[in-house]
């Protein structure tokens, strides 16, 4: 696991007002950490996932992460401070009071947490994959499949292909 300056995120947030939808992860990964990109893992589904289920019109590589409000879409993660599998992160690293202050900033019609772990830490309950009972403000929340390679064996497509159904249909 990794700190960084405790003044500087290990990752930028991609905000601004207007976007369709936000993914929030829980931290970025030692390989998100490494390459300054959401993401960046090879093993990762989760650029392939956004091109293949149509969340975005043409493929793009980690890199390019910063392209993502070209279609509507914004990141950001729990733990801006800190890299690191969710078992390794301190108690201390999510900060669910400032992921609801940007929430309510930019206002997205919809929110995605890329994990249970982080939609658990977040909402502060259990959850089930899929759109959410509850809102934060107008943004609908939802809850998807980690996109990491680690948790291959919970991968499931079909809750991110509700949330480009959802997500097409709201535009």
């Amino acid at each position: 696991m990794a700190a960084a300056n405790p003044r500087r995120p290990i990752l930028p947030d991609v905000l601004r007002p207007g976007l369709a939808l936000v993914f929030c992860g829980t931290a970025p990964s030692r390989a998100s950490a490494a390459a300054r990109a959401y993401y960046a893992n090879p093993g990762n589904y989760f650029w392939r996932t956004l091109a293949a289920t149509g969340l975005i019109a043409q493929p793009l590589r980690a890199a390019e992460f910063r392209r993502l409000p070209e279609f509507g879409i914004g990141l950001t993660d729990l733990a801006k401070r800190h890299s690191g599998n969710d078992d390794e992160l301190p108690a201390d690293a999510f900060d669910v009071s400032a992921l609801k202050r940007k929430i309510a900033r930019h206002a997205p019609r919809l929110l995605a947490f890329t994990s249970k772990n982080a939609a658990q830490a977040a909402l502060g309950h259990g959850v089930d994959y899929g759109a959410q009972p509850e809102a934060w403000g107008r943004t609908h929340l939802w809850v998807l499949p980690s996109p990491s390679g680690q948790a291959r064996r919970f991968w499931n497509v079909g809750p991110w292909r509700a949330l480009a159904q959802a997500m097409h249909a709201q535009r």
